[in-house]
């Protein structure tokens, strides 16, 4: 039985799986129905979660009532034995109703405190199948409100049973009604099964709630007008056929409440899917909106910036142009006079710029090469940066000062001639 349990479940300990059996009394159907449930998210019957019961209408004036009256004594010998008993049913059932009357004043009914609820199903379990046998109807394995959540949210009947053990049709009931195979197989396959003795503190406050008249005492309990509420009431010591009939009867009469139930929360399960695809939409649609609106900030902030960069370096360009020319006005303020033609000492240099442009001066033998090298940055059509070229020999001539040159040297010490041609080579690009 455990290895069957184990391969049904799925549990891997062996003690796990003993321990399953144990809680469902030993009964594999009950055990792995609650193990799939909680497989599924629904509470285990024996971790119920802490909430509100839910309500169930009694008051409906349209409940359907059967009650079965004890058959009247036959013949003279029955109405003999009635009328010889009548007296000592009328005194034991008086004395016993007035005991239990005075014993509410000396100490409250202890079934008005339900601490444990699913321990009270199975222990009526557990001797309902002592005596009757294991050939039942399932019971539910589990409290009444769970049964309630249940047979609403599946949208199913539900059949309370409550058990009066001290009445004399309940044996009798049990046995021969509620354990008939054709019973059995009309609770199993159409309904839930909810049963509880009243000697129980759940069973008991069942009771109150469904206020039964006498026993055996069964109730029909469906989702009617989104409410749960009791469509059918059995009472008395009901034959199998007639019980079967009155039960089918009950739920052909409701039927049409299920299935009205049935296509109004596929309606609104329909309406719940298309809002949410719905909003699934609006949101993308928003999210999408939201993302060009970014991209475009973006963009916007992209094309500032650049803007801002292009200003920048609009300003910054016209700042080094504007000092650049102060430098060049300062470079022509600080030349020194160009010496005259009949000086001995004078130098004729003529340039030939990048433009192919030529400028011609004097320059005195005495003077450094920076000189030269200051008269050609002060003119306008000199590059930024540049280099001062002799052809014969070709060399570069160091006009400014440098780690070779620190001081560079005077035009007769580089060499120069009284006529020179120098060539000025653009280094701005490199």
């Amino acid at each position: 039985m455990e290895e069957t349990t184990r391969d049904l479940t799925g549990i891997e300990s062996m003690d796990q799986c003993r321990h399953t059996l144990e809680q469902h009394n030993w009964n594999i159907e009950a055990a792995v129905q609650d193990r799939l449930n909680e497989q599924e998210g629904v509470p285990s019957v024996f971790n119920p979660p802490p909430s509100r019961p839910l309500q169930v209408n009694t008051a409906d004036h349209r409940i359907y009532s059967y009650v079965v009256s004890r058959p009247q004594p036959r013949g003279l010998l029955g109405w003999g034995y009635y009328l010889i008993m009548l007296p000592f049913r009328f005194t034991y059932y008086t004395i016993l109703d007035i005991f239990r009357f005075a014993l509410r004043f000396i100490r409250p009914d202890p079934r008005s405190r339900v601490t444990d609820p699913v321990g009270d199903i199975v222990s009526f379990m557990h001797s309902f199948e002592e005596k009757y046998g294991r050939a039942h109807p399932v019971f539910y394995q589990g409290t009444y409100s769970q049964a309630l959540n249940d047979a609403k949210r599946e949208l199913r009947f539900l059949l309370v049973y409550l058990h009066g053990d001290d009445h004399q049709d309940s044996d009798e009931f049990c046995r021969n009604t509620l354990c008939a195979p054709e019973v059995i197989s009309l609770i199993n396959t159409r309904m839930l099964f909810w049963a509880c003795s009243t000697n129980k503190p759940e069973g008991y406050r069942v009771s109150q709630a469904l206020r039964e008249n006498t026993y055996p005492f069964l109730a029909m309990i469906m989702l009617k007008d989104r409410r749960m509420t009791v469509v059918g009431r059995l009472e008395g010591l009901i034959q199998p056929d007639d019980l079967i009939n009155q039960l089918t009867f009950i739920m052909d009469a409701n039927q049409t409440y299920l299935v009205s139930e049935r296509l109004e929360r596929e309606e609104r399960n329909q309406t719940q899917v298309l809002r949410q695809q719905q909003d699934e939409a609006y949101l993308a649609s928003l999210r999408a909106d939201q993302e060009k609106e970014r991209k475009k900030r973006e963009e916007r902030e992209r094309k500032r910036r650049k803007e801002e960069e292009v200003q920048q370096q609009k300003l910054a360009e016209e700042r080094r142009r504007r000092n650049l020319q102060e430098e060049k006005e300062r470079k022509l303020e600080c030349l020194p006079p160009e010496p005259s033609p009949d000086d001995p000492e004078s130098v004729k240099i003529i340039f030939k710029l990048p433009n192919d442009s030529r400028v011609e001066r004097r320059f005195h033998f005495s003077q450094s090469l920076t000189v030269i090298h200051d008269f050609l940055f002060s003119l306008k059509e000199s590059p930024e940066k540049f280099q001062i070229e002799a052809n014969f020999p070709r060399r570069v001539l160091p006009c400014v000062p440098s780690e070779e040159w620190p001081n560079p040297p005077t035009l007769q010490e580089a060499g120069l001639s009284h006529t020179e041609v120098l060539f000025v080579q653009d280094l701005t690009d490199e």
